[in-house]
């Protein structure tokens, strides 16, 4: 049985997503509403120098209340190509430009709530072309790569896209 949606309603519109309300009958024949964030999508990079080291950003997230370490990222623009978003957020966040950019996955970072898909790419063949950090991040670290993974396990990078690229990007790497 496929899921068959009765009625939606638009709870709230804003500039980054969109909140939806959905009655629907779920594959078992339950019906049910369900509140869904309606997002375009984001592209992160794992900016891997030639030397080893990986390119982390520390940006406050008010959601949590804190700073995280994270990789860069940010939101698909209306028509935008993920490679492209990756690009342009890589060099507004970093200041590097890749001359490779490698799709490692994509994620589905909260799909019980949201349809939001991440695109994850390895960026490598980095040049510095200059910072044009925003207001959101605080500090930009060059890590050895292991450290950054130590970074995960001892609990000081928490935020999922970065955990998964690192991770992958691991993987790949060995």
């Amino acid at each position: 049985m496929s899921v068959k949606v009765h009625k939606i309603a638009n709870l709230y519109h804003g500039k980054i997503f969109d909140v939806v309300l959905e009655n629907v009958t779920l594959p078992g024949g339950a019906i049910k509403d369900r509140e869904i964030v309606r997002h375009p999508g984001a592209a992160a990079m794992v900016p891997l120098l030639d030397d080893g080291r990986v390119v982390l950003i520390r940006q406050y997230r008010h959601a949590v209340g804190k700073f995280l370490w994270e990789i860069p990222a940010g939101t698909l623009e209306p028509g935008e190509e993920a490679i492209e978003c990756a690009r342009r957020e890589l060099v507004e966040e970093t200041g590097y430009e890749a001359s490779s950019l490698e799709k490692l996955t994509e994620i589905l970072p909260a799909p019980g709530y949201t349809d939001e898909h991440i695109h994850i790419f390895l960026a490598t063949g980095l040049r510095s072309v200059g910072q044009e950090l925003d207001d959101e991040i605080s500090d930009l670290q060059l890590r050895e790569f292991d450290k950054a993974l130590e970074m995960i396990t001892q609990g000081e990078i928490q935020d999922a896209k970065t955990i998964v690229g690192l991770l992958v990007t691991s993987l790949k790497r060995s």
